[in-house]
């Protein structure tokens, strides 16, 4: 009976967050007129640079834009390939104790410029022309500090395309995204650093990356810093203007999620808890089928029509859900073990 509650609760606050979210799409965008500044960071991407830049130059709607991008140290060709395009190009410094790389470089970005909107995105995530402008215009419409455009996540492997879709699903499944709106605290702020727009003023007053320098769920702190200290945003659906895919091979992903998931739900006991949740929700109803079976699927299938992403794959839920808590457990034990690395560098 309690799986049934749970999976209920789950399908109702998914299909209020799919009838209720907030999307940055095509329409409405209008001129931005105030200084925008694109802020990059790059480590060893030289697959990613022409996609990147040529998206970010094509961006429309923008009368001051300035792209910066950082190459991080990169030992492949991402430093030569950045510096064929018409953007302003960093070499990022040694980095210091008690930063983490990603936060040291998008530091450094942010006091390159002076642009009073701050564009932070991941070198694997394509914009549309409009994508940066309709996002501004909708975060000032709401007058918000911060907007976070939750990009189309895109899959290959089959392990992607387990896990993948459950970045989005898990918040939409979880967390009344009016309710946060309205009553914003830090166990329902959500956001995602692959495309993040927030204001200078907001970024600055809040301490930005320096106040969470060591922190490997850097857009999530951010955001929930931001709203510590009184500034408003939230997420949206971005899934018609970005489009992101994070990892192109079966270990890139382990080794992208492991990196976090320790940290993701905050403790020892939060992990416990959240391991609890998924298997009561995602496997126990799946060993005899019911009500609960069918509450997560339409649950998990809105979610995908919501996000463009492929419904089917709901159909995989138990086994994704397997996984996901093998991913969790695997972190917890490098990260015991002192074995977490991203892009070379110890986490």
């Amino acid at each position: 009976m309690f799986e049934f509650w749970l999976c209920a609760i789950a399908l109702f606050i998914t299909v209020t967050n799919v009838i209720n979210m907030r999307v940055v799409g095509l329409k409405g965008a209008k001129d931005i007129n105030s200084s925008v500044d694109i802020l990059v960071p790059m480590r060893n991407e030289e697959l990613n640079v022409e996609g990147s830049l040529k998206s970010l130059l094509n961006s429309e709607l923008l009368t001051q834009p300035k792209i910066y991008v950082l190459d991080d140290g990169s030992t492949d060709q991402t430093a030569n390939l950045i510096g064929q395009f018409k953007v302003t190009k960093l070499t990022g410094t040694e980095l210091p104790e008690g930063w983490l790389g990603k936060n040291w470089a998008c530091h450094n970005l942010v006091k390159a410029g002076s642009g009073e909107y701050l564009v932070f995105l991941d070198a694997d995530v394509r914009l549309h022309p409009y994508a940066i402008a309709s996002a501004i215009t909708k975060m000032n419409s709401l007058g918000w500090d911060y907007i976070s455009p939750y990009p189309k996540q895109l899959v290959g492997t089959f392990i992607e395309k387990l896990i993948q879709p459950l970045l989005q699903w898990s918040w939409i499944a979880s967390v009344p995204l009016r309710i946060a709106e309205k009553y914003p605290n830090r166990s329902m702020t959500i956001a995602n650093g692959q495309f993040l727009i927030i204001k200078r003023s907001a970024y600055e007053a809040s301490g930005g990356h320096l106040a969470i320098a060591g922190e490997v769920l850097d857009d999530l702190e951010l955001a929930r810093l931001l709203i510590a200290k009184g500034f408003k945003g939230g997420v949206a659906d971005g899934s018609a203007v970005s489009s992101c895919r994070m990892y192109k091979s079966s270990e890139e992903l382990i080794n992208g999620y492991t990196k976090s998931l320790w940290k993701a739900f905050g403790s020892t006991t939060g992990t416990f808890v959240a391991l609890l949740l998924l298997v009561l929700t995602g496997i126990i109803p799946y060993l005899s089928f019911g009500a609960p079976v069918v509450f997560i699927f339409l649950s998990r299938t809105l979610s995908a029509i919501k996000t463009r992403s492929n419904p089917a794959y709901a159909l995989l839920h138990p086994v994704a859900i397997l996984v996901l808590c093998y991913l969790i457990f695997l972190s917890v034990l490098r990260k015991s073990r002192g074995t977490l690395q991203w892009r070379g560098r110890a986490i």
